[in-house]
Order: C-alpha cells, then structure tokens, then sequence
C-alpha cells in the first residue's frame, strides 16, 4: 500500500487516529520510530521502534484500556507527565471507540479538575507523579468514572501495567463527524477552552503540508518537538508516518541535548515550537552543526522572529533550505503560510505571515472592526473558514457560536491585507496597547537589533503605557546605551523591565501569557514596597 493512496483514503473517510498507526505500518513497517526518552507506558520498549512495533504497541495499549472498562463513547482524559506515549494513549482510546482528551502535563491540578468537571465525569488516565503531585487533592470519585495509571501504584486507581497481555480488541470506526479527539487552547485569557476534532476536520488539516513535505526528495529523518497533548502532533505524525520519512520525537528542549540528537540523527525537517527555536538559536555556532542536514524548518504556533528564522537557515548547510511558518490556530488548523530563505528572513518582514494556500485549503479575510477598510493602521478581525474548522468548544457552544459568522470564524486576531495578498497579523485583539501599531512588530525589530535578548515580550504598564519586558542570554544585565539605541523608533515604550525566563506565566506551548505578565507587571511597577 502507498501513502498517497492512505492519504486519498483519509481525504474522503477522514483520518482515524486508532487506525493511523496501522495504516502506517501498511505503508511501511520497517520506517523507524526514534524517542529521546522511555515510554512511561512501555518502559521495556526501548527508544526506537519501527512502525509496525509501534502500531502494535498502540493495539496493546488499546487492549489494556478495554480491559480496565473504558468503552466507545465514552471520554478519556489524558493527563500525564510529558512523553511520547501521550500520543500513542489516545491513538489507543481511539481505536476503541473512545474519545480522548488531551490536556497538557503543564496544567495545574486545579484546571485539570474544572476540565474534567466540563466533560462531565470521564474517566482519568494519568501517572502516580500527577497523582501525588495534586490530582489526589481533588475529589476524584465525583469527578471521574475510574482512575488509570500508565504504570505504578496508587489505591484510588487502576494500573494499566497490570493489564498487560489483556486480549486485543478489534478497532472501533467512529462517524465522520462524530468528536475524535478533544485538545484545549492555550489559556492565554483564563481556563483553556475545550477544542472539539471529527474525523473530517483533522483529515482535511493534512492537506498543505502533505504539499511541503513533497518537497523532500529524499528520506529524511523527521524531527519533531512539539506538544504530545497538541492537535498538530496528529498532523505532524500522521503525515510522517504516511510519507514513510524516519521520526524523530523529542521530549527534552534542553540546547545540549538537542545539539547531540540532531548530530545523532542529522533531521532533514524540523518542527518545532516558535519559543523553542529560538532558545536553539545559539547551537547555530555550534561545532558540532546540529542543524547543518535541516532542509525544511517549520513552525505553526505563534508568531516567529526574524532574527530566529535567519539564524536557523544561515546553520544549514544544504542549498535551498527554508523555513515555513504557517498561521493558523487550533481551532482554525492552518490557514496561510510562506516561506523564507536563507538570503532574505533577516530583513523579512515578521508580521507577514502568508498567503492562502492551495486549492481546498482555508480561505482568509480580514472584516472591518469600524465600518472603515482594514489597513495597517486601522487593523481589522481576521477570519477563516473551511471543512478544517473544529467543530465546537465542548460545553460551551454559546462560546463557539460567537465566533462564527456562518461559515467564518473570527480568531481573535487582527490585521490587513497587502495588495499582493500577504496577511499581515499584528496583534491579538485583547493585546492590543494605544498607541502601538503592532506590538509584535516592535518586538521582531529590537530583537533583531539586540541578538543578546532572549525574549522581549511588550505589555500595557501603568496608564497603558507600553512596557517592554525583557529577558538577555544567562541573565546578564543589559547595555542601556544599546537598548536607546535599538528602540529609538518607538519613543512611546517605557523603560524596559527585565525578568528571568522562568519569570514568564507561559501557556502549554510556550506562549507568554501577555495578560498574566501585564498584571505582574502593573503589582511590580505600583507597589509602593
């Protein structure tokens, strides 16, 4: 069987996370499967694994579920520390029938309790280190059905380790537009909302970058580093797996570990967090030229910098590197994209995030916010629609249905359109400050300027005004000649404020939360002491 015939397949069936791995494992058993970790699940399983072991270890593990009383229908929250075997649990749940719910390792137990409570009484597949770490504080026999370890003991649940050699279970199809998976939203504006997938939307999210990776002529190996909770992470594998390219799935951003894995595995295609690259980017003079294979960089979360993209490429040694950035969200998946090249994505301009992609992907609009044109300095809503749209928030449809307009969907950012059709997004609407054109703007052109910065994040201060909140390479002070320097085009910002790293509220996939640090900000600036 060939991968495009499997992808013709899900195109018009909609794509089965329960199925994929088999279906992979049809195309090409033998394509390996590389982890920089051990699977909690599957703790003998070793740290590669060709695809038709991993397709069996998902029917293993769906065996064990069914064993432990989960049944079709019904919902499975996942919330475990963070490992690959995330992924491979709710390919599991899914190939029974269940519906999976994927919430992040980096969720307090408070918020996961308040989701659980949303759903409506599901059953908790989880670790002994969550357990005692604040789930066990909650009350969990009016919260969830049943209780699930991946592995180890705890009295108020089951192991799934116990159950291993529980009778297989033949795979569950479930309607095309019936909820697949559920993810959650970032939470950069409260308690994350619960992001409904079918069969249909995520089968059709495939389609632009089963385009991109076309482009590789050759088998390499693909490196990812993303959320295992994310709804990309079923993009990102599904369309791996189906382009038989070699995986390589990792679990630690640390800079060190990275350098050796990369010069371990020489990755031909990269997909990574924006934040994640960007802590990456000094390992561009490193000796052991961790990205010198990388042909394709891609980025599909939040906004990327110049500076990152441009030291990234410049680190590859092979011609024609680029780097893809898609905009998108996990309601809308992707919905334009560009390119840039190793000549240009220093003076790129950031705000640029792309053109519509091709035939029967999203189409984008940008819808007046005062009756006036979209323009740069008058920015209006920015909105998408196709099939790929999610289907709703769960519980919470009243929330979903205000942000469409009929086919449309309203994401909640704002910005214009060029007359060659470039969609420049400027800011989150709720991150909008007076007197800023775009705070993101600001943000890639003083990074750009000063490579010491690791971060510049611009908020509203005290009286609104926009203060910029930074954060340098080992914490060293910064130059304040430089920094005057550097900002001498955007007079309205007021001194910069600089915090470590680990200061910064930061969502799930690594997202500054704007809101959160504005509100630290003002106590910081305000109090008297």
């Amino acid at each position: 069987m060939k991968g495009s015939t499997v992808y013709r397949s899900i195109q018009k069936r909609g794509l089965h996370l329960g199925l994929l791995p088999q279906m992979a494992a049809a195309v090409n058993g033998s394509t390996p499967i590389t982890l920089d970790h051990d699977l909690d699940a599957l703790p003998h399983a070793g740290r590669r694994l060709t695809v038709a072991e991993f397709a069996d270890a998902v029917d293993d593990l769906a065996g064990r579920l069914w064993a432990a009383g989960v049944r079709t229908d019904e919902h499975l929250v996942i919330h475990k520390s963070a490992n690959a075997d995330i992924w491979m649990l709710g390919a599991a749940a899914s190939r029974i029938g269940a519906v999976p719910v994927m919430l992040s390792p980096a969720l307090d137990a408070d918020t996961v309790g308040a989701l659980m409570q949303r759903v409506g009484r599901p059953t908790l597949l989880t670790d002994t280190r969550k357990l005692q770490g604040g789930l066990d504080q909650l009350a969990l026999a009016d919260l969830t059905r049943r209780v699930i370890t991946v592995a180890g003991e705890h009295p108020a649940a089951q192991s799934l380790a116990a159950l291993a050699g529980a009778p297989r279970v033949a795979p569950v199809v479930r309607p095309l537009d019936d909820a697949a998976v559920i993810t959650h939203t970032s939470g950069t504006t409260g308690l994350p909302k619960l992001v409904v997938h079918t069969p249909r939307t995520q089968g059709i999210r495939l389609l632009p970058q089963w385009r991109l990776l076309s482009l590789m002529r050759r088998k390499d190996p693909v490196a990812i580093h993303i959320p295992f909770v994310h709804s990309r992470m079923v993009a990102a594998m599904s369309l791996a797996l189906l382009k038989e390219l070699p995986v390589l799935l990792l679990n630690d951003s640390d800079p060190d570990s990275i350098a050796e894995q990369f010069a371990a595995h020489r990755p031909g295609f990269v997909e990574a967090l924006p934040n994640s690259l960007m802590d990456w980017e000094d390992l561009a003079g490193d000796p052991r030229r961790p990205f010198a294979s990388v042909k394709i960089f891609s980025s599909t979360f939040d906004a990327i910098h110049p500076r990152t993209m441009s030291r990234l490429l410049h680190s590859s040694k092979r011609s024609g590197a680029l780097f893809f950035q898609i905009y998108g969200q996990s309601e809308v998946g992707p919905a334009v994209g560009r390119a840039y090249f190793r000549g240009s994505a220093h003076k790129a301009n950031g705000r640029c995030v792309g053109w519509a992609m091709p035939l029967g992907a999203a189409r984008v609009r940008v819808v007046s916010r005062d009756g006036r044109p979209p323009t740069q300095d008058n920015p209006g809503f920015i909105e998408v629609a196709w099939e790929g749209l999610a289907k709703t928030y769960f519980a919470e449809q009243d929330r979903y249905t205000a942000n469409r307009n009929g086919a449309w969907w309203r994401t909640g950012d704002v910005g214009y359109r060029t007359r060659l059709g470039c969609l420049h997004m400027l800011d989150r609407e709720v991150d909008m400050i007076e007197g800023v054109a775009s705070s993101l703007e600001v943000e890639d052109v003083v990074l750009g300027r000063l490579p010491e910065l690791s971060e510049l994040v611009v908020v509203p201060g005290p009286g609104d005004r926009p203060v910029p909140v930074i954060c340098t390479t080992d914490d060293t002070p910064l130059d304040a000649a430089r920094w005057r320097a550097a900002v001498t085009d955007f007079p309205q910002l007021a001194a910069p404020v600089q915090l470590t790293q680990a200061e910064l509220p930061r969502t799930a996939t690594l997202k500054v939360q704007r809101l959160a640090l504005a509100d630290h900000l003002h106590q910081r600036l305000t109090d008297p002491a």
